[in-house]
Parts: C-alpha cells; structure tokens; sequence
C-alpha cells in the first residue's frame, strides 16, 4: 500500500479529496479517544456527518451493503478525528493496531467483513501500511440512534 510517503496524513486526506470532520461530540458519559502510553483507543464512532446520521436501519434490510461500507468509511475518518483531539498530530500514528466494527444487521444478513472493509480501506488509503491492522466485524442487533455501522480503533504511537 502506498499513501503516508506522499506526505503528511492530512496531505494526504486532502489528495483524496476528504476534510478531517470535528470530532462528534459524545453521545452519553465517555470520551471520543483516550490515550494509554503509546496507545490511543477511540470510542465507537458512528458514521455522523455534520451532526446527522445520512440513514437509519439495519444492513440487509434499510440500508444496502453498499451504502453500509460508505458509512463504515465515514466512521473510520471520524475514528481519525478523534485521534488527532487526543495527540494533535495524524503524522504521531506509528500503525493502526485493531479495528473493531459493529454492523446492525437483518436477521439474516452474513456480509459484515465486507461492510468493515470500507473502513479498513480508508485507513489504507490515508496512512499506507501504516494503516495495516488487526480487526473484528461483528453483526449486532441494534445500534445507537438506529445506525447501521459503529467503528472503533486502536493506533500505536510513534514514541516520544
């Protein structure tokens, strides 16, 4: 994968033609991310855009495949978000470690890796190799405020 030797992560956000969103104001009593040494883990990032969720409903039912793995996309740049609000620099990210994503789906929906996959190319596209993690896709039954895709990550620091 190329990506992070074009340049800053930001740079590179901007050769993609992506805007690093506000960081989405918590939902209840939590933090977007938190950092632990070396480690930054965000919390669940649903795919909010200017305050909104673009759609509702379950993957499989609502909302297509297709339209999900975008909304994954939209949750993993709000993932970035949110690590840049704790550390103040995407260039510090030494590797994405885990992606976890959580798809509300239709009782018989089986397609949830590549929903994630939305997500995991994103954070391919921005940070390279970089970007290369572990990761969990996880169908669920609901998700807050009726989203259909929730995704959280964990990064590794460059160390001080």
């Amino acid at each position: 994968m190329s990506g992070a030797a074009a340049g800053t992560v930001e740079a590179r956000l901007a050769e993609l033609g992506l805007t690093l969103p506000e960081v989405v104001p918590p939902l209840a009593t939590y933090q977007p991310a938190v950092r632990s040494g070396v480690y930054v883990y965000t919390s669940g990032q649903l795919p909010m855009v200017g305050g909104k969720l673009p759609c509702t409903g379950k993957v499989g039912a609502e909302v297509t495949p297709e339209e999900a793995k975008d909304l994954a996309r939209i949750c993993a740049l709000n993932a970035l978000a949110a690590v840049k609000s704790v550390v103040g620099d995407l260039d510090r990210i030494a590797r994405v470690v885990k992606v976890v994503g959580f798809i509300a789906s239709a009782a018989d929906f089986t397609g949830q890796p590549a929903v994630l996959n939305g997500a995991s190319e994103l954070l391919g596209e921005v940070l390279g190799d970089k970007g290369v993690h572990a990761r969990s896709a996880v169908g669920v039954a609901v998700l807050p405020l009726d989203a259909p895709v929730e995704v959280e990550i964990q990064v590794e620091l460059v160390q001080d």
